[in-house]
């Protein structure tokens, strides 16, 4: 079925790090309005807006301490309501990130529940201890870990019992088994949506729900997810906030998940269940990372591609992405930022904007932004990045190997500021950042590209173009091409191709293929990740390039290092 939101390229601002306008160091409202005609020019067709609310920044704007108002660092409600406004002229919708699992502590609900006679006391998850000191390990109420390398029970002396913090001790998770709790988000909702908001980024919203407090399975990661991960009680939840609020405006819902899997995944997002609309996972960026996206491993592409084919055939309908504010910038990780920048920025730009599924482009992406130079943990900012160095540290695992695996992982990396021009400060403030930008925006940035028609900022206009221009390449079927699927690969038994496109030889680890079809147009595309010549086993007949990262117009049997290109076949 065809909507708007299927079609429209989506782009994420993290406001903090998009654009200053006063000089305090901070991207704000004003800022992202003055660019607006940039994003228009790139193609977006709808913004998805970081946390703007009053925040005290536990979590960077993920701990809200009022969901109806605007942080005044970022600007004001006239400033919020202008930027809807002059998006609308320009044809660009807005969504909001919902972050309704937890508030800040400062939160006046928060305040109020600490009082153990309040009527907001069970906004939140309170219990007592097990009757030993208070704050010891042994007295708290289960054993669970959290998501920061954490505990998740904190003893508030006022109130002579622990709450629930499944994230930073400063964010109390609400409590979902209040219905009250339930109205109060239904009114944040209306709210939005009433002011011209065309839905919501809905953050980690497969733990709302939390049906037991037991003791949870002993884990080195997160100790006691199964009792409140995927439960009945979320999609009940869910369900209720789409039928009660979602279904009676025009806009939609895409939620980042915990530790997904498929099939419980569709439970969220398959369009019959009524619940979200699609779904942000995190598997496709995991394929070279162990624990998570946090100790590196060596990088196949064909386990990439088998991992993108299980989402791309098992979805109704994907939530396209290679970066966002949590992870690292694409070209450092599965590209090459050293000796193959730019081609490389360029062909996972065709891998991602080839996929079936609303593309979401995360700010910087677009020129090819990498990941931070930054030398020592002193200059970080993320509160994850200093618990996991904490952690590995009572492990005994030395300095020199924490770094690098900090590094490689730090939510940091995509957070330096967008890199707009060679000016001081990348153009970005006429103050002192809030945080570090990378000494590349001299070489990498948006004024030197938008004047060169062969960047990686143009290339990803063109392809933004080329897709706007074909349902084809929106809403056509996916199925790998070739042979690269390993032997007990999640793949296996996935389409091969017709006979007549089928070459001979073994299939290159490096190369992945795959075709998106709708009527009588067939789209292949190939990709070498690696930077040596790579033999393709495919043959063409009557197939013409639309576009290249190499700017070739004849096809033949080899891709060039990092080389990307795009064959269109139309069949009678």
């Amino acid at each position: 079925m065809k909507e708007w939101w299927k079609e429209r390229i989506v782009y994420q601002i993290y406001p903090r790090s998009f654009q200053d306008s006063n000089g305090d160091g901070i991207g704000d409202i004003p800022g992202i309005i003055s660019r607006l005609d940039e994003l228009q020019a790139l193609g977006a067709g709808i913004i998805w807006l970081s946390p703007v609310y009053p925040s005290p920044d536990a979590d960077n704007g993920y701990d809200i301490k009022d969901y109806r108002a605007i942080d005044p660092k970022f600007g004001s409600m006239a400033d919020m309501e202008r930027l809807i406004a002059e998006a609308g002229k320009r044809d660009i919708k807005i969504i909001m990130d919902l972050v309704i699992n937890h508030t800040s502590d400062e939160h006046e609900w928060f305040q109020k529940s600490r009082d153990p006679k309040s009527p907001y006391r069970d906004y939140y998850i309170w219990r007592s201890g097990k009757g030993g000191n208070p704050g010891a390990k042994k007295d708290k109420p289960n054993n669970w870990t959290g998501f920061f390398m954490n505990e998740v029970w904190e003893y508030d002396e006022a109130s002579g019992e622990y709450y629930l913090h499944l994230f930073d001790r400063k964010q109390p998770d609400l409590n979902y088994r209040n219905s009250k709790v339930i109205e109060e988000i239904k009114g944040i909702l209306r709210f939005w949506l009433d002011k011209g908001i065309a839905g919501f980024r809905c953050d980690v919203i497969n733990i709302l729900y939390k049906t037991s407090l037991e003791d949870g399975k002993k884990s080195i990661a997160v100790a006691g997810i199964e009792h409140y991960k995927d439960q009945e009680g979320n999609h009940r939840i869910l369900q209720e906030l789409r039928r009660d609020v979602l279904d009676k405006y025009d806009c939609f819902t895409v939620g980042e998940t915990v530790m997904a899997d498929l099939g419980g995944s569709k439970l969220l997002c398959d369009a019959e269940r009524r619940e979200l609309n699609m779904i942000f996972y995190f598997e496709h960026l995991e394929v070279d990372r162990v624990l998570a996206r946090f100790i590196p491993k060596k990088f196949k592409p064909q386990k990439l591609l088998d991992v993108l084919t299980k989402w791309q055939q098992g979805l109704e309908w994907n939530a396209v992405y290679f970066e966002n504010h949590d992870q690292s910038r694409i070209v450092s990780h599965y590209g090459d930022d050293k000796n193959y920048w730019e081609r490389s920025a360029k062909l996972l730009a065709v891998l991602e904007l080839t996929l079936r599924g609303t593309v979401f482009i995360y700010q910087g992406q677009e020129i090819g932004m990498t990941n931070f130079d930054f030398r020592s943990l002193k200059e970080l900012n993320d509160v994850e990045s200093r618990n996991l160095d904490a952690l590995m540290k009572k492990m005994h695992i030395p300095g020199f190997l924490r770094w690098k695996w900090v590094k490689a992982s730090s939510r940091d990396n995509s957070r330096t500021p967008v890199q707009w021009s060679a000016a001081p400060n990348a153009g970005f403030t006429s103050g002192k950042p809030w945080i570090g930008i990378n000494s590349n925006y001299t070489r990498i940035n948006y004024e030197s590209q938008k004047q060169n028609p062969a960047s990686v900022l143009n290339f990803y206009k063109k392809l933004i173009a080329l897709r706007r221009s074909s349902e084809c390449l929106i809403y056509g079927a996916f199925e790998r091409a070739g042979s690269g699927g390993e032997p007990g690969s999640e793949a296996s038994g996935t389409a091969q191709p017709s006979a007549s496109a089928e070459g001979s030889g073994s299939w290159p680890g490096n190369l992945i293929a795959y075709r998106r079809s709708l009527g009588g147009e067939v789209y292949t595309v190939m990709l070498n990740f690696s930077r040596r010549f790579v033999r393709v086993p495919l043959s063409f007949s009557g197939a013409e390039i639309v576009i290249s990262n190499t700017d070739r117009t004849m096809w033949s049997d080899r891709l060039e290092p990092w080389e990307a290109v795009v064959l269109l076949e139309r069949k009678q």
